[in-house]
């Protein structure tokens, strides 16, 4: 049992190292920062989106902008999309369910918001809907994702996990959104 559990930390840190000898994700990760960044300084948000695991670590981010992260400061505008529950009712079962993130996507952003959608894939139809939807408002996408990037790779910008392992590429997205959300609080607060 022992062995499995460390060879199960083990696969953890290959993948980790593979994303820290990356100057591509480490990069994309930097202008994701910047891009954020001047977000929150023209009065938008971050907005973020996924399904399953992916929802959970939309969820989860959002929190950490809107509470705190390492230090007390006051709240950055963020959201997950899906949260509230009458919507996703009622947006699936009016329109459809791949419409549930595109539909409060169109009603709650704007131009000035970064959208991150999240999806280990890069194949969730609801999401590469509201990708759709925030390339016509106009705001910058930049999304997590793993393995090939999936449908995603080919519409928007996506942070690759070079990873076919779910629980793998969810365990880097939510250390990158962790990052995400350090970097920020430091650089906005100037601590």
């Amino acid at each position: 049992m022992k062995d499995l559990i460390k060879n199960e930390i083990i696969k953890s840190i290959e993948v980790k190292n593979e994303v820290l000898n990356s100057p591509i994700v480490v990069d994309q990760l930097e202008l994701l920062v910047n891009k954020s960044l001047n977000a929150l300084k023209k009065g938008g948000k971050i907005i973020f989106c996924g399904n399953g695991g992916s929802f959970a670590d939309s969820q989860h981010l959002a929190a950490e902008f809107i509470s705190r992260l390492r230090f007390d400061r006051a709240p950055l505008a963020s959201i997950a999309l899906g949260t509230n529950s009458s919507n996703m009712s009622a947006i699936g079962n009016d329109y459809g369910y791949d419409q549930v993130f595109k539909r409060e996507l169109k009603a709650l952003g704007s131009v000035n918001d970064v959208f991150i959608p999240i999806s280990t894939s890069g194949n969730s139809p609801n999401v590469i809907e509201a990708i759709h939807t925030a390339k016509e408002i106009g705001m910058p996408i930049v999304a997590f994702t793993g393995g090939t990037g999936g449908k995603m790779a080919n519409i928007c910008e996506c942070i690759i996990v070079p990873s076919n392992s779910t629980e793998k590429i969810q365990e880097v997205h939510i250390m990158m959104g962790h990052i995400l959300c350090y970097l920020i609080e430091v650089k906005y607060f100037n601590k």
